[in-house]
């Protein structure tokens, strides 16, 4: 497949700059768009870019702050290269294109020289523990522009486990393989993230 005879970062920079919320028909849309553009077709890849897109962008934000456009741009072309031998569903590229996206913002870091941030995003996620009633309403919340800033404050094991699974869209075994961890600190990394966002949400962290 060509990846230059067409740019979907340009068609997709006309949509909203926002998190396509994961679902049943989103991700039947997305798997569908994946294999025609593993066929060769080039507008359906711009499809799966724009689906796919601004959760990962604003996941990389998490990662190496502004510096992330440059990432994504070095993780879709590796994504346009190998995107034949991508095997899966909707939900399985999005957790494909993360655990790219993951390695090149690595590869940023060690680049420039920052402090390796594996070593602080320890936790990983599997499964979200049964939330509590504050939980849910952080969870709820993270659409919104305030709390997604707040998430950037969260200690970086937390920010990352909360930015798999709400903003790249990420069940928990999906965001589970992208970091390639243990289950149990992922299930402590991201209770202890959502209840430290809900009490700054709700103002009962003051």
């Amino acid at each position: 497949m060509s990846t230059t005879a067409h740019d979907p970062e340009s068609e997709a920079r006309s949509g909203p700059d926002r998190c396509a919320r994961p679902g049943p028909d989103l991700d039947a849309r997305l798997a569908e768009a994946v294999e025609r553009a593993r066929r060769g077709d080039e507008r359906a890849f711009a499809e799966a870019y724009r689906i796919v897109h601004p959760g990962l962008l604003g996941y990389l934000r998490g990662i190496v702050g502004e510096d992330a456009e440059d990432v994504a741009s070095d993780a879709w072309l590796e994504i346009a290269r190998d995107l034949g031998r991508f095997r899966g569903d909707g939900a399985g590229f999005r957790g494909w294109t993360a655990t790219i996206a993951r390695h090149r913002a690595l590869d940023h870091l060690r680049r420039v020289r920052a402090r390796p941030r594996p070593a602080r995003f320890e936790q990983d996620l599997l499964e979200l523990p049964a939330a509590d009633d504050a939980a849910d309403e952080a969870l709820e919340a993270l659409s919104t522009e305030r709390a997604l800033a707040l998430v950037a404050g969260l200690p970086q094991d937390q920010a990352e486990a909360v930015l798999l699974r709400v903003v790249v869209g990420l069940d928990g075994p999906s965001a589970a393989r992208v970091l390639g961890k243990r289950p149990g600190a992922v299930r402590s990394a991201a209770h202890r993230g959502l209840r430290r966002l809900a009490k700054q949400l709700t103002g009962r962290g003051r």
